[in-house]
This record gives structure tokens, sequence and C-alpha cells, in this order.
């Protein structure tokens, strides 16, 4: 038997979110809310006379939350979708990912993306954040995430220090990832290298120590985009380590191994569910202190049953169902502890997915990050490490973009056979042709 493990938030009363949303951005001087400040400071002793201007207010304020909702779901949807496509290539093998950091990776390219590499970004991941107001929602969704505690989140740029960036792609970073471009030195890749994995090191508490290998970058590098995660919690019920024992786990291939399960019995949210096939499925829900955040734990019922069965189930949709649908039962969890560490390069997942064009240095249009040479997308890497034990997760994601360009330092050495032709340009007509397989030959 093995499980997925799916990250949420967990969705709260519109009334009551709204509360929290103000709350925290009270004390906040610069945020989205601040124009409405006097209204809700003073409502509750002249509600008679700014009655429609405070419910004007909560009309906007609930807009505001369903349109931060949608763009949360695409972001998670699009996420899902490069999680399903790489678990068909990772059959009966462990996987960590982080759906958030690769959605915000590719928002970072979205954001100096033009042309046909613009369309696709924007069709595949199903939001644009080029559009009117994206980009405030995505902050504002950040925002949210952030304030929990025991989350970090981070975006990081870094750039070649003799390349010109374009202001509008300086604002875009800005305006949605509150992210400032760095100059690096990428002639001197090794000191570049040690910059940026100490960057990832420091916004994942060293739980990332060396995200980049000694061959990722090169004189060629140009770019380097990066967003950082890292989340510490504390189960909201401990699971008590004298009820830990050594149990057997069955695999996929059909072996039985010997893992040290955790145990509790307590209430948890609880439900059975049936994909569109008829597999029959368990959900449970394991809450985290304080409940913005939870761990969902999706088995099949039958033990036999491939999890790639529950794939096609891991849609934004289908989570807010679960959580709609589950029931509070006191029940016996056995869990095991584990630790899983993921590295994996997203460029042929991504491919398949129909996103190739911003890795072909002919296809991939870039020109609102520069004009002056044209870039394209090297690699796509993330590295995750899990720890789930009897007092809670640790959980640290590092996601890169690594960006190139040729122009500048393009070298063609033919040092093998190879065809010419001498042609005029203007009519086209071919004056000479040949090939040369022996060039010391006459």
């Amino acid at each position: 038997m093995k499980c997925y493990f799916v990250w949420s938030s967990q969705t709260e009363h519109t009334r009551q979110k709204t509360e929290l949303q103000l709350s925290a951005t009270l004390k906040q001087p610069h945020s989205y809310f601040l124009r409405f400040k006097p209204i809700f400071i003073y409502t509750s002793q002249h509600f008679t006379t700014l009655r429609m201007l405070s419910l004007f207010v909560c009309f906007i304020l609930c807009l505001s939350g369903a349109a931060l909702s949608n763009l949360q779901e695409k972001q998670t949807d699009f996420g899902m979708q490069v999680f399903s496509q790489m678990a068909l290539t990772t059959r009966d093998s462990n996987l960590a990912f982080s759906p958030y950091g690769v959605a915000s990776i590719l928002g970072m390219a979205q954001v100096g993306a033009g042309g046909e590499t613009l369309k696709t970004l924007d069709s595949k991941m199903g939001f644009s954040l080029q559009e009117r107001g994206i980009a405030r929602q995505l902050r504002l969704l950040q925002r949210d995430i952030a304030s929990v505690e025991g989350v970090e989140l981070a975006s990081g740029v870094m750039v070649e220090r003799k390349m010109t960036l374009e202001k509008g792609f300086r604002k875009g970073l800005r305006k949605a990832f509150q992210a400032i471009p760095h100059q690096l030195d990428f002639s001197r890749p090794d000191q570049a290298l040690e910059i940026i994995n100490a960057w990832v090191s420091d916004h994942t508490a060293g739980n990332i120590r060396s995200f980049l290998s000694s061959s990722a970058l090169t004189d060629e590098t140009r770019m380097v985009l990066l967003s950082a995660l890292h989340f510490q919690g504390l189960w909201k019920v401990p699971f008590d380590p004298q009820m830990t024992q050594e149990r057997l786990f069955h695999c996929a291939n059909g072996s039985s191994v010997s893992v040290p399960m955790m145990r509790q019995i307590n209430r948890f949210k609880y439900g059975e569910f049936v994909t569109p096939d008829g597999v029959d499925y368990d959900v449970i829900e394991v809450p985290y202190e304080g409940e913005t955040l939870s761990m969902l734990l999706v088995t099949p019922f039958e033990r036999d049953t491939s999890m790639m069965a529950l794939v096609g189930e891991l849609t934004s949709q289908r989570l807010q169902q679960w959580r709609k649908e589950m029931k509070s039962l006191k029940l016996q969890l056995a869990l095991p502890r584990f630790t899983l560490d993921s590295e994996v390069d997203l460029k042929t997942t991504l491919t398949s997915m129909g996103l190739g064009n911003m890795f072909n240095l002919a296809k991939a249009d870039f020109t609102r990050i520069t004009t002056e040479e044209r870039l394209s997308v090297s690699k796509i890497l993330q590295k995750v490490k899990i720890e789930v034990n009897e007092e809670g997760t640790k959980g640290s994601s590092a996601t890169g973009a690594v960006m190139f360009s040729r122009m500048a330092v393009q070298e063609i050495t033919l040092d093998r056979p190879f065809l010419f032709l001498i042609q005029h340009k203007s009519t086209g007509a071919v004056l000479f042709m040949g090939q040369v397989y022996q060039p010391h030959q006459r």
C-alpha cells in the first residue's frame, strides 16, 4: 500500500476569512485594504451613517476573496497536473513535489514571456500574470500563505550583471513576487553557484544546502529564477512515540518491508470516495497546530490497486469535494514515519505537457526580459525534502529555472564532414556547392 501526500490549506467561512484578512491587513500600512480602514474602524460606532459604505466594502472584499480563490485553484490545478505527469514516469517510486513551487517559477517566466511562448504558458497554466489585477491577487495569495506560522516563502532572481533588463520585467517581478533582481557574474560560474546555493539554504532553514550542482551553470547562463518554500509544523495532536511500533508496509511490487508505524486514536475527518472508473479510496485529514494547514492522506481501499488509478482525482475541485463530504469520526490512524528527498529536472515533463517551446532557443520568446540577446530556459529543477515524525512535519522545496543565451559566445567548429553552398542571394542561384570529408586532401 502506498500513499500520495497532498498539501492543502483549509477553506473557512467567507465571513471569518474576511475578518481575518482585515485583522492581518490593518497591521500592514501599505496593504490593499488601507483605503477602507476608517470605515471598519468607525462602522461599529456609526452604523446608521456608514451602513451603505460598509456594505460596499464587504462586497468588494467578497469579490477579492473569490478572485484569490480562483487564482489559487488554477495554480493548484497546474501544479498537480505536473505531478500527475511525473507520476506516470516514476511508477512505484517515492516522489516529493511542490505544486506551489513549479507554479511560482513558471509564473515568473510568464512575466518575461511574449508571443507564442506567453500564449502557451497562459493556456497551460490557466491564468496570465500580465492581465490586469492578477499580479495583485498573486501577491495577496502569497501574503495569506506566508502569514501562517511556520511557513516561509521567497522568490529570487539572479541575473547576469552585463545584461540590461526591460523595465516592465522589473516592475512585474516586484508587483507579483516582491522580487528584485540581483546581479551576478556568470562568467565565474563557481562563484555564482555559491551565491545561489547560499540563497536557497538561507530560505529553507538550511534544509537544502546544495540546490544546484557544479554543472548547472556555465558562462552562457544569463538568469536563474528561484522559488523557495519552507514549512515546519506540529501536529494538532502529536503521535505518542511510545505507540510507534515496527509494522509491515506492503509495497506496490508485492514485497513487504518493516517500518516504524506511528499510531493514534482520535477524531479525524474521514471520507470514502469512488473514481469515475469505480475505484474505491479513502481520504483522511490530519491537522497541524492552528488548523490553517493539514495533511490529506489518500490511499486505495484495496491493497493491490495501483496508485495510478487515483492520479485523475488530483484536482482542486476534487479536493474541495473531499473537504465538503468528509465527516469527523473516531479512528485509529497508523501512519509510517518517513523522510523523502526528491530531485527532479522538469524539462521532459513540461515538454510532454506542451511547454517545450520555452526550452527551444530558436522558438522561445522572452523579449520582455531583455532585447539584447535571445533567451531560453535550459532546465527547470526542483529539490524537495519532507520529514514526517511523531511531532509533526518539516518540509522544504527549492525550484529554479536556468535561462541561457548563446548569442554572445556561440562558437561553431566544423571539425566533422560538412556541406557548402555558394549562392547569389538576390536571385537564389547556387553557383557552387560541395561536401567536405577530408579537408587535407584535394
